[in-house]
């Protein structure tokens, strides 16, 4: 023996053992009680797998050891013999929440090292010590990790210097008693995960703040000594791609998950030809470990990662945990577990966070990638580009043209933007939040979108951004924005494509079985109309049809219309914009092969439409044959102090009433040949930011008269619905006037919470986190339904709205449509159906699927 023992054992307060349970097939055991891992390994000891002996300590008693109150220590290693040799391992409710490392090989002391030497050598006892030492001195005594490096060949006197360098360290001898020793450990542990930095870290992966950890002590399978002895991992599917395959490594005289880091001596498990494989060395235990695997699948209903020792030859199944893995191996996992036969199918809705659908949309930074982050913004559409900084529409289109991938970086973003947004490949804007232009537009179009990036400035004259710590990216310059994040990385780091596979689109016809709520989609264009007719999008909810106006050269006649100088002189310009509409909407008709289409009239100011900068009005003045000082004179005479709150919307539409005549006409008109083509068309034509019962009566005559002189000069009956977009309070709280000339009603939820707030949706995000830490709002109103305020403006306009018509259709169409919360709300409301963006449309399934299988009563 080394020296002489330290006599004594540290002195405890003894709680009860009920807190301290020995694992068995009928042991009371509970994830919420025990940790997720203590419950596993009971589900494993009840398929009688060789668990070694394993005793599990709750959250309770963890909590007391951090406060001081320890566990009969004693009676706790009186489950593994005369001379104990254990280990402790973490088991948080939730194995993504994490916790402190493992700790191998409690119980070692210079007796058991000298033991230890007759049965299997001295360097293979000296490892084991060694082993225990260093991990106690880093995590239990706190000491330098440098101090304590592990030689290549340990041997006693590697040994004995390691011991001597503790006592150096701490001055006083490495403790002898197995009770001290764990003891010792579990305090650190239980401390550990009380500490602020852990509890940072969990909260962080969505563990709430009062999470609590549990224990495991088990005895050790050493994987070191006499015969085939070592340690692995093994799992039975790629956790990239969730496709079944063998994965895992084997290291010979190794301890704990040692093969995953020891690339020179870890070897396969299956046979290969690039060298030695478990399967060739020890068959036996191979053969038991594939058997196991898949009785762990069958029983466990989940792909589960094993971490395995073999002893002697003999093998031990040490532990057992959920494979971590991609969002596209959330998918397929569930899928296939669902195939087979092992999860129901409502089971295998259920496992996939809606999240997983919204990555697996869009292409993604590889988390594996390094990351050399500029500056965090809004995460306003999820995906992830690449490309060149280019600070205008103009050189986005120019780049595209030149098959240059490019980002389109703005100030903020305007409607005249939404060519250059078409063109780039992803957006950034310093302003505005995640219901901005920007954020909306780029969700339609599934283009990766950060705004609210305050950090940054723009340099106009230097055609360059500048961080905040001074770098300078000109244009030209190569970004990329990760939408899904919020960051904005330089250069370009390794992307993961979107994964639309077979298992992502069984997902969702299983999804659809459950759904209860329809889900539409926001669509401008036949392109954005088709993208929600690739994702089973059960109609379109609404179509901004001003967007239309800035396609190819449309955007010409548009300000040409506006500087009319009369309505004759308006209806001469709109008839030629007027076949251009018609051809949009047949195409939308056509895609949508007769199911419902919502087409909101115009709704913009039409200083949207205008060029705001001198060399964009002489160009205008050019165009249009007038002197710069009058196109100056009219920009200045349609500016207007509040926009969002002045002439746009029915107001246009009443005081500019020819624009929602050739609308109406063009939606007519297109239904008749749409319908000679296909399907029956029904459309339905919506009045935007109505507030009085007489602006939805004016329009109304207005368009009934469209529609009839359209039947009259086709000889074609055809039949439409006409509706209201609630965005506005008085439209809610006077709904039940209103729906008495409406088929439906559908809220507007951007434009209604901003009125409800009195909060600019594009200058909300400079300040909206500092609000959301400090919880005068529990999230982003924009981003999140509020359903306290604004819900109960949504609640009072459905019910009074259903006073006035008892078959009035109710719906929300505002970029809320695709949360849950809010498909919650309009579940529990009673709503038809809820509309978003295309890509939206699996997520806002997925979710409603969700929703319906567990059939919650109120939100």
């Amino acid at each position: 023996m080394l020296r002489p023992h330290k006599a004594g054992a540290a002195v405890q307060k003894i709680v009860t053992l009920k807190e301290v349970t020995l694992i068995t097939p009928t042991a009371s055991m509970d994830a919420t009680v025990h940790g997720g891992r203590a419950k596993c390994l009971q589900r494993l000891v009840c398929l009688e797998m060789p668990v070694p002996t394993t005793v599990a300590i709750s959250f309770q008693a963890v909590h007391g050891i951090a406060t001081g109150r320890m566990p009969n220590v004693s009676a706790i290693l009186s489950h593994f013999g005369e001379a104990p040799l254990v280990s402790v391992r973490p088991s948080s409710q939730d194995p993504d929440w994490g916790g402190p490392g493992a700790i191998l090989n409690i119980g070692m002391n210079d007796a058991r090292f000298d033991a230890m030497c007759e049965t299997m050598g001295e360097a293979a006892a000296a490892a084991v010590y060694m082993r225990f030492i260093q991990c106690y001195a880093e995590h239990v005594a706190r000491l330098d990790p440098e101090s304590f490096h592990m030689p290549d060949t340990p041997s006693g006197e590697t040994l004995h210097a390691f011991l001597a360098t503790y006592e150096a360290e701490t001055d006083e001898e490495f403790p002898q008693d197995p009770q001290e020793q764990l003891a010792e450990v579990l305090r650190s542990m239980a401390r550990t995960w009380e500490g602020t930095t852990a509890r940072l870290l969990r909260q962080a992966k969505g563990a709430p703040a009062d999470a609590g950890l549990g224990l495991v002590v088990q005895a050790m399978a050493l994987g070191v000594g006499a015969g085939e002895c070592g340690a692995g991992v093994v799992q039975f599917v790629d956790a990239t791609t969730g496709a079944p395959s063998l994965i895992g490594r084997y290291q010979s005289q190794a301890q704990g998950r040692d093969a995953l880091h020891d690339n020179k001596r870890a070897i396969y498990l299956t046979k290969d030809k690039r060298g030695a494989a478990l399967e060739d060395i020890c068959p036996d235990a191979f053969a038991e470990l594939i058997r196991i695997g898949g009785l762990a699948r069958k029983h466990l209903r989940e792909e589960m990662q094993i971490e395995f020792t073999i002893q002697n030859g003999k093998l031990h199944i040490l532990d057992g945990v959920r494979v971590q893995r991609s969002s596209r191996a959330v998918v397929r996992v569930a899928v296939d577990l669902a195939n087979d036969g092992v999860i129901p199918r409502e089971e295998a809705v259920m496992r996939v966070p809606p999240s997983a659908l919204s990555e697996m949309l869009h292409r993604q930074v590889d988390p594996r990638a390094s990351r050399d982050l500029i500056v965090r913004g809004i995460a306003a559409s999820p995906g992830a580009a690449t490309g060149r900084i280019v600070f205008s529409s103009n050189e986005a289109q120019a780049s595209a043209a030149r098959g240059e991938a490019c980002i389109l970086v703005r100030r903020e973003t305007t409607p005249e933007d939404i060519r250059g947004m078409h063109a780039a490949n992803g957006v950034l804007t310093m302003r505005g939040g995640v219901t901005s232009h920007a954020a909306v537009i780029g969700r339609g179009l599934g283009l990766p979108c950060v705004v609210g990036a305050s950090d940054l400035e723009i340099n106009a004259k230097k055609h360059a951004i500048i961080t905040p710590d001074g770098r300078s990216f000109v244009e030209g310059d190569v970004i990329t924005v990760d939408g899904t994040t919020g960051d904005i990385l330089a250069g370009e780091p390794a992307m993961l494509e979107a994964a639309l596979d077979e298992w992502f689109r069984t997902l969702l016809t299983w999804a659809e079985e459950f759904c209860d709520i329809g889900i539409r989609a926001n669509a401008d264009t036949p392109a954005d109309a088709q993208t929600a007719r690739n994702f089973d999008a059960q109609g379109i909810g609404l179509c901004r049809t001003e967007h239309m106006f800035f396609e190819g050269d449309r955007l010409g006649v548009m300000r040409e219309m506006i500087f009319a100088d009369d309505a004759d002189d308006r209806r001469e310009v709109l008839e030629r914009l007027l076949p251009m509409q018609r051809s949009d909407f047949v195409e939308l008709f056509k895609i949508m092969q007769g199911l419902p289409v919502c087409i909101r009239l115009f709704d913009p100011p039409l200083h949207e439409f205008l060029p705001s900068d001198k060399a964009g009005m002489r160009d205008l003045a050019e165009g249009l044959d007038l002197h710069l000082s009058e196109v100056m004179a009219r920009v200045a005479a349609l500016e207007e102090y509040n926009p969002m709150l002045g002439m746009r919307g029915v107001r246009l539409g009443i005081s500019v009433p020819e624009i929602y005549d050739m609308q109406a006409r063009a939606i007519f008109e297109a239904t008749v040949v749409a319908s000679r083509k296909g399907d029956p068309v029904a459309p339905e034509v919506m009045i935007p930011l109505v507030s009085a019962v007489r602006e939805v009566e004016l329009v109304k005559t207005r368009i009934d008269a469209v529609a009839a002189a359209v039947k009259a000069e086709t000889g074609v009956d055809f039949s439409y619905r006409l509706g209201v977009m609630v965005e506005t309070p008085r439209a809610a709280l006077r709904a039940e006037d209103i729906a008495q000339h409406a088929a439906f009603m559908s809220f507007g939820t951007n434009d209604l919470t901003q009125m409800t707030y009195g909060l600019s949706r594009d200058d909300a995000g400079r300040f909206m986190s500092s609000y959301v830490r400090q919880g005068v709002y529990a999230e982003d109103p924009f981003h999140t339904l509020d359903v306290e305020g604004v819900g109960e403006l949504l609640s009072i306009g459905a019910e009074r709205g259903r006073k006035g018509n008892e078959n009035i259709v109710l719906s929300i169409c505002g970029e809320h449509g695709g949360s849950r919360a809010a498909i919650a709300f309009c579940r529990a409301r009673g709503f038809d159906y809820v509309s978003c963006s295309p890509f939206r449309v699996p997520v806002a399934r997925l979710s409603a699927a969700q929703l319906a299988i567990s059939k919650p009563e109120t939100i």
